[in-house]
């Protein structure tokens, strides 16, 4: 069957019109048939990040250069826009997108209503016009009183004048170990999971994608199956230019339900290792025969780039550019934050990769970054402020799980020593410490990384080190990567190991979903804050509900 497309249309109209001319003895009148205009297109879809009380990062990219349009209207539980005393409608010009950004540009919205849903538009403008519009939603957090405001939360949630509860889901490791997007399983399921919870917002706690794991077309599983992926050429080796950093997440677009999920759900983006290569420190040179360039330096100046581009990062502190790049100079940049979800919720986004010091055996009798001094200060005196019940550290590596890197050498700041706190742990140590001396409640840690999800209760009464007070932390991940662990854990903060599920082997492919997690937590009004562990079925495998303390 003949593919007949528009394209096809004008072409035989021309080829037409001049066999008739020919035929005529006149010229044809090609002036007079409308030229066909190529509208830009949104290639990847759109996404909302670190929404606030009254703010969200618009972003998105577009086929070619062009300018960013948004238009925001504050709309109902149901979808209809509102009218009236709460209705709120916005048209926003953001910059323009070229090469240079690789196509990609964000809007930051100031000034928003609090507690209120909205449809959000984003298009790309050049010189034929508006191209095509690409249509999601996002809520910003209930405000200071208690969901209660100008702007129409309760219309907007169709709610009856109370306040209402906070949900949100997190992991982390999306596309590693080889294993991509397989459309013959219907995509990265976990994705559609963690969707399906209708979550207000989403924590990436990091390896949003594995520039260091090559995607081939399949894989041929322990089981005899094979495993097909989707590849594109950037995705075929490590990733070393910033054309390829950039490929890779462009990739990770391509799966729909993380792009049905990104235009309904915020994201509040971290990065970790494989956003570069495998551990990796500032300064190291790797030893690695897949890499023409070895200096981690390079490579993570374009990681971070690329992924700078990608992420829909509110703070203006973490407005990176790129250094000497040719001269190998990675010059950290600031993406730790805080972000205010209202009266109940506080995120505290860590950076344990930017400042980190190099991967020893840990047991230095002195500090070594796992933070840096500065990270530590801004986190304790943000902690200290925060009048928010819950207090969520959102960190990219685990406290007290064993992370090897090598035989000998840490990854995590656990050093297999069960004794008083050395190293990186000392770091951790003094922020513990910190927040008992200032009287901190209600901080609960969450993490990704290890590839399996897991439950700790960190205790004093357990610890060699016991100034500090009891708290969670809870682990999640991967979500469309290869399984491991349990890991053997660190006693030296004396956690207790609650829970824990991992895949049936090391390296397990994401098929049957059992293997591949996340965490969900819903704050109800009165605000009790129930963990649950899932896997990408969506089943329930664990659950958590912690009270408060005033």
């Amino acid at each position: 069957m003949t593919d007949f497309t528009r394209r096809t249309l004008v072409k035989t109209s021309l080829a037409g019109l001049t066999l008739a001319g020919i035929a005529s003895g006149t010229t044809p009148a090609y002036a007079a048939i409308p030229l066909v205009r190529k509208r830009l297109t949104l290639p990847t879809g759109i996404a909302t990040g670190d929404v606030t009380t009254d703010s969200a990062v618009l972003w998105s990219r577009a086929s070619g250069p062009g300018r960013m349009t948004a238009t925001l209207k504050a709309v109902d539980s149901a979808g209809e826009i509102l009218r009236g005393r709460y209705g709120f409608t916005r048209t926003l010009r953001g910059p323009l997108a070229t090469d240079a950004s690789d196509f990609t540009a964000k809007i930051q919205a100031t000034g928003l209503p609090a507690g209120t849903r909205f449809a959000v538009e984003l298009t790309f403008e050049d010189e034929n016009g508006s191209g095509e519009a690409v249509r999601g939603t996002f809520s910003t957090a209930p405000g200071a009183t208690n969901g209660k405001n100008d702007g129409g939360a309760e219309a907007a949630r169709g709610g009856g004048g109370s306040s209402y509860p906070q949900t949100f889901v997190w992991t982390g490791d999306t596309a590693g170990q080889g294993w991509g997007i397989n459309e013959d399983l219907g995509g990265m399921r976990g994705y559609k999971a963690m969707h399906a919870t209708k979550p207000d917002f989403f924590i990436h706690s990091g390896d949003t994608i594995y520039a260091d794991g090559p995607i081939t077309a399949t894989v041929t599983e322990k089981d005899g199956q094979v495993w097909r992926n989707i590849v594109t050429e950037e995705v075929s080796k490590v990733a070393e230019t910033l054309k390829e950093f950039r490929g890779r997440h462009r990739y990770n677009s391509m799966d729909a339900n993380m792009r049905a999920m990104f235009a309904d759900v915020p994201v509040i983006a971290q990065w970790d290792d494989h956003e570069t290569h495998n551990n990796w420190y500032p300064g190291q040179i790797l030893d690695d025969a897949r890499y023409t360039e070895r200096n981690v330096n390079t490579l993570a100046a374009r990681g971070r780039q690329a992924w700078q581009e990608n992420m829909p990062i509110a703070d203006a502190a973490a407005l990176w550019r790129p250094g000497k790049v040719d001269a190998g100079q990675y010059q950290p940049a600031r993406i730790y934050r805080r972000i205010s979800r209202g009266p109940q919720l506080d995120i505290f986004c860590l950076d344990m990769r930017t400042f980190k010091s190099p991967n020893t055996d840990g047991k230095e009798p002195y500090t070594t970054n796992i933070l840096g001094q500065e990270q530590v200060d801004w986190l304790i005196k943000e902690v200290r402020k925060s009048k928010a019940t819950w207090k969520v550290i959102a960190a990219d590596l685990p406290l007290g799980i064993i992370v090897p890197d090598g035989a000998v050498n840490q990854e995590s700041l656990s050093n297999r020593d069960n004794g008083a706190p050395l190293g990186r742990e000392l770091e951790i140590a003094g922020v513990l410490s910190a927040f008992k001396k200032h009287g901190v409640k209600n901080t609960v840690w969450l993490t990704a990384d290890v590839h399996y999800c897991a439950a700790h209760h960190y205790s004093p009464e357990r610890a060699s080190f016991t100034d500090f007070d009891p708290f969670w932390e809870f682990v999640a991940g991967p979500i469309n990567a290869g399984s491991f662990g349990p890991n053997d854990m660190d006693g030296t903060f004396g956690p207790e190991v609650v829970f824990s599920k991992a895949g049936r082997f090391p390296g397990e492919s994401p098929r049957d979903g059992e293997n591949q997690y996340f965490g969900h937590v819903e704050i109800a009004t009165d605000g009790v804050f129930t963990v649950s562990l899932r896997n990408a079925l969506g089943a329930v495998l664990y659950s958590k509900a912690l009270t408060p303390q005033r």
